[in-house]
This record gives C-alpha cells, sequence and structure tokens, in this order.
C-alpha cells in the first residue's frame, strides 16, 4: 500500500473532516474541546510526511513570555514542536518518515498533535491575549451578555475584579 492511500485509510478510520485537494495533500480539520477545531495540512515527500497545523494566531502582547512557554512545551513533546512563521503566528510541526507511515503512526500523531493543540491553547491566549481577555470580559458583564465562551479564563478574571 502506498502512503497516500495509507493516510486516506487512516483519515477515514478516524472519521474526521478531510479533503484531498492534490495527490499527497490532505486537509484536515481536527476537533477539539478548547481550540474547536486545529486545522492540519498533511503533505507527502519524497522522503517524509510532512504535517503542519494551525494553532494561533500572533499574539497582541507578552510575545517573549509565549514564545518561551512553547519552547519549554516542546522539550515534552512527541514527535513534533511548536513553531512560529515570520508573521509570528503560531503552529505545529511533524516530520515522519515515509519509511515509518502506517495507519498506526499517522492516528498517533494526529492524536498527538490535536492534544498538544487543544490543551496549549488557553495557555496561549493567557498569555498572549489577556488584555483583549480582560476587555472583552468587562464589556460582556457590564452588557449583560453572555461569559460562556470566556469560562477558562472566569477565575483570574474574577479575581482581578476582586
Amino acid at each position: 500500500m502506498s502512503a497516500a492511500e495509507t493516510i486516506r485509510e487512516a483519515l477515514a478510520a478516524g472519521e474526521v473532516e478531510w479533503d484531498e485537494p492534490a495527490e499527497g495533500v490532505f486537509d484536515v480539520v481536527l476537533p477539539g474541546e478548547r481550540k474547536l477545531k486545529t486545522p492540519v495540512r498533511m503533505e507527502l515527500g519524497r522522503h517524509a510526511l510532512t504535517m503542519h497545523a494551525f494553532v494561533c494566531r500572533r499574539p497582541d502582547e507578552n510575545h517573549a513570555g509565549v514564545y518561551r512557554w512553547l519552547l519549554e512545551r516542546n522539550m515534552r513533546m512527541f514527535a513534533m514542536a511548536f513553531a512560529v512563521d515570520p508573521l509570528g503566528d503560531i503552529f505545529i510541526e511533524a516530520r515522519l518518515p515515509l519509511s515509518v507511515v502506517s495507519v498506526e503512526e499517522v492516528d498517533r500523531l494526529l492524536g498527538s498533535l490535536l492534544a498538544y493543540s487543544d490543551e496549549s491553547f488557553n495557555t496561549i491566549l493567557e498569555l498572549g491575549f489577556s488584555t483583549a481577555i480582560r476587555k472583552e470580559w468587562r464589556w460582556r458583564r457590564a452588557n449583560g451578555e453572555s461569559t460562556a465562551n470566556l469560562e477558562a479564563f472566569r477565575g483570574w478574571l474574577e479575581r482581578e475584579e476582586g
């Protein structure tokens, strides 16, 4: 079975949303809990399968703190790492040699990628967007609007209101 056939089989078995816009190029959407959707581009090259997943846009503030946290997190990650593009947007990158591409390994990498993206999302937001989160929280509370999508931050937001 070719690497492309293996990936198709893994994606079909994983019951995820995916498309193949070109031979050997797969666009996958992984559903999460904190980060509701993680878009992933999988590309077959001559020697490796590359996965490129968008996690978060460039932080509004505390760039050094966010990027340091990502680098420290990289030390505990399996087969992939956080990366930033020239704009400062945050991605997760993974590479797997074609010689070991299997349904199980593709599933393992996608599962790890989703876990790292989802588990890290709120921390990245808290570190890199706290001013915007505070502003949104105050506006919603002042106007009687739902704060449901800010629940993950309720603890520190309410402590600050004190």
